[in-house]
């Protein structure tokens, strides 16, 4: 009896142990997932290793953990203040050690000069070259990321790397010499029932846009003539959705570069495990000497 009472205490110790590191397992990994799928996200998806790490996913990985913030050129500024935004940390410049910040680019390959050697098709992150030995390849110019991978390996010295011909355009909102002065008029006059001084408040912040209606506005100009402070309100929600489609558009290109960089490593790994090692010299020659003796 008097063994049975600590047996008892250790166990029952053991079994809450047990259910505590269970849940925090579960709990914590997916709390982690989330995070760094967030900040994956928030990358360009241009697959680079610039940053230092041989691709986006992994270097939002080393970022949950600790990372620096500022190794991403093809990012910028932009990127950086959004990751600093979603963990609260303190944006800094781009680290001078990764590059440059570039405007969106272009791998082209000078065709004439091509040898069609493939050396170039493993290289690239999101299979963005098409091409076969001895033929002739080329890049398609809606999936190229401009990473630059391609360049190194290629014994010709025949691609470039050049600005994209249909670089992302940047969105201006117009400004105002007065300020809103919250009358109402705007509201009262709209056909749609919208409220045009918060949309022109929160012009610039997707989430609230979304909250407050701006895909219904019509662009009737009802609020502009109502307006006392002569708001360019119409100009402005035209201007928050090109910005939209604009944020929509490199999303959906970051999507399909995530997609095929995926697949990219999938087939490069299933690649790998099909190869046969080759023997070192040392077990090549321990080879042939157990060969000569079983003989």
């Amino acid at each position: 009896m008097d063994l049975l009472v600590p047996i008892l205490l250790l166990t029952a110790i053991g079994i809450a142990a047990a259910a505590l590191l269970a849940f925090a397992a579960r709990h914590f990994t997916a709390n982690e997932d989330e995070l760094i799928q967030l900040i994956d996200r928030t990358l360009p998806q241009t697959q680079c290793a610039q940053c230092g790490y041989p691709g986006c996913r992994p270097y939002a990985e080393a970022i949950a953990q600790g990372e620096a913030i500022n190794r991403c050129p093809p990012g910028g500024q932009a990127t950086i203040d959004a990751l600093a935004k979603l963990l609260g940390r303190q944006s800094r410049p781009l680290d001078p050690a990764c590059g440059e910040e570039s405007p969106r680019l272009l791998a082209v390959i000078r065709e004439a000069e091509c040898i069609g050697c493939t050396l170039c098709l493993p290289a690239c992150p999101v299979d963005a070259i098409v091409g076969a030995p001895q033929l002739l390849h080329t890049v398609l110019q809606d999936v190229c990321t401009g990473c630059d991978l391609c360049r190194e390996p290629c014994p010709v010295d025949c691609i470039d790397l050049m600005p994209h011909p249909e670089p992302d355009p940047v969105v201006a909102f117009p400004t105002a010499s007065q300020v809103c002065i919250d009358c109402g008029l705007c509201e009262a006059v709209c056909p749609q029932g919208l409220q045009p001084q918060l949309l022109y408040l929160h012009k610039q912040v997707p989430d609230k846009l979304d909250a407050l209606r701006l895909a219904a506005c019509i662009e009737c100009r009802m609020c502009d003539r109502s307006c006392p402070s002569a708001l360019p309100l119409t100009d402005s929600f035209l201007a928050a959705k090109a910005q939209g489609r604009l944020e929509e558009a490199q999303r959906a290109r970051a999507d399909l570069a995530e997609a095929r960089y995926s697949q990219h490593q999938a087939r490069e790994a299933a690649k790998a495990s099909k190869l046969v090692q080759r023997p070192s010299a040392n077990e090549m020659t321990e080879l042939l000497a157990a060969a000569r003796e079983g003989r």
